[in-house]
C-alpha cells in the first residue's frame, strides 16, 4: 500500500493562514479533498495522512470530518496546546476520534529556538505515549542540535521528523552541519522522517531537478534506513515548486535502487507502522 504521509487541507483566509505570504499567491485559495483525490489516484497513491497548516483545534474538527467521510484519508495529525495543566483532557477527547493519530507544534515559528526544550511543553509531550499518539517535529535544520536533546527526553515516544529539517538547499552538496546533526538524529530508533518539503527549500532563483536533490535524499536514507523513511507530498504547499506527480516521481526515482521491500516501506509500510494506520 502507498502513503502519502504528509499534506494539508485548509478553507483559506489571510487571517487565519497569515503564514501563506508574498508571492505565495498559489496556495490563496481552498484546497479540499476533491482537489488531493484526482492527484493521488493519478500518482497511484492509497491513502493519505493530513497533517494541521494552523494552530487550531477546529482545524481538527474539520479535518477529522474529512477523515471519516473517506477512507482513502487515513489518519490526521492535529494540534493541541502541549504547554496547558489540562493537556490530557484535550489529547483524550481526540484520541477518542478513530482517525487521530498524532499532534504538531509549528516550533520552526516560534521566537525560541529552544522551544522544544520547554518543561511545561515536554509535560505535555510526555503523555502523548499514554494516548497512543505520534509527534511529529516541525523544525528548520539550525533547530536540530536542540530536537536531538528533545527526543532524547522521551525514549518511549514516536516521533517523525518532518520535511528533513528543512535544509539550506542552494547546491546539490547538503551543508555539513545539516548532515552531521541528520546522522545523530537518526541514531535515535524512535524517531522516522519524511521525504517531503524538499523542493521549497530550494533557493529561489534555481531550477531543481532530481540529480540535483539526490544528495539530499542521499544523506536522509543514509541517517534513518529504509525501515524509517517515508514518502510525503507536502500538497498543497509543494505546488511552490512543483506538482505532485512530478514530486512522486521524483521519490520513485530515488528509491528504484532499493530492493522491493525496501521501496514498499518507504512508500507506505514505514507511514502505515508509525502512525498505527491499520
Amino acid at each position: 500500500m502507498t502513503i502519502d504521509s504528509h499534506h494539508h487541507f485548509w478553507n483559506y483566509s489571510a487571517e487565519e493562514y497569515g503564514w501563506i505570504g508574498e508571492g505565495m499567491d498559489v496556495l490563496k485559495r481552498d484546497h479540499g479533498p476533491a482537489d488531493l483525490k484526482p492527484l493521488i489516484d493519478e500518482a497511484g497513491i492509497d491513502g493519505v495522512v493530513s497533517v494541521q497548516a494552523r494552530t487550531s483545534l477546529e482545524e481538527n474538527d474539520a479535518l477529522l470530518g474529512h477523515a471519516e467521510a473517506n477512507e482513502w484519508i487515513r489518519g490526521v495529525v492535529g494540534w493541541v496546546d502541549l504547554t496547558q495543566e489540562s493537556v490530557g483532557e484535550a489529547l483524550g477527547k481526540y484520541a477518542g476520534r478513530e482517525k487521530f493519530v498524532g499532534v504538531r507544534e509549528v516550533l520552526q515559528g516560534m521566537d525560541d529556538d529552544a522551544y522544544c526544550l520547554r518543561d511545561d511543553f515536554n509535560r505535555g509531550v510526555s503523555q502523548l505515549h499514554d494516548f497512543g499518539l505520534v509527534y511529529d517535529v516541525l523544525i528548520f535544520h539550525r533547530h536540530l542540535p536542540n530536537a536531538i536533546k528533545f527526543v532524547d527526553r522521551h525514549p518511549s515516544q514516536v516521533f517523525v521528523l518532518d520535511h528533513v529539517a528543512k535544509p539550506a538547499i542552494d547546491t546539490s552538496r547538503p551543508l555539513e552541519s545539516w548532515t552531521t546533526n541528520m546522522k545523530s538524529l537518526g541514531e535515535r530508533e524512535h524517531v522516522f522522517c519524511k521525504l517531503s518539503g524538499l523542493v521549497t527549500e530550494v533557493a529561489e532563483g534555481i531550477e531543481w531537478t532530481p540529480e540535483f536533490l539526490r544528495p539530499y535524499f542521499e544523506v536522509a536514507l543514509d541517517a534513518f534506513g529504509p525501515d524509517r523513511l517515508m514518502f510525503g507530498s507536502d500538497w498543497p504547499v509543494c505546488r511552490l515548486k512543483t506538482d505532485y506527480l512530478r514530486w512522486k516521481r521524483t521519490v520513485d526515482g530515488f528509491v528504484a535502487t532499493l530492493s522491493d521491500s525496501e521501496r514498499a516501506a518507504i512508500l507506505g509500510g514505514n507511514a502505515i507502522r508509525a502512525y498505527g494506520l491499520g
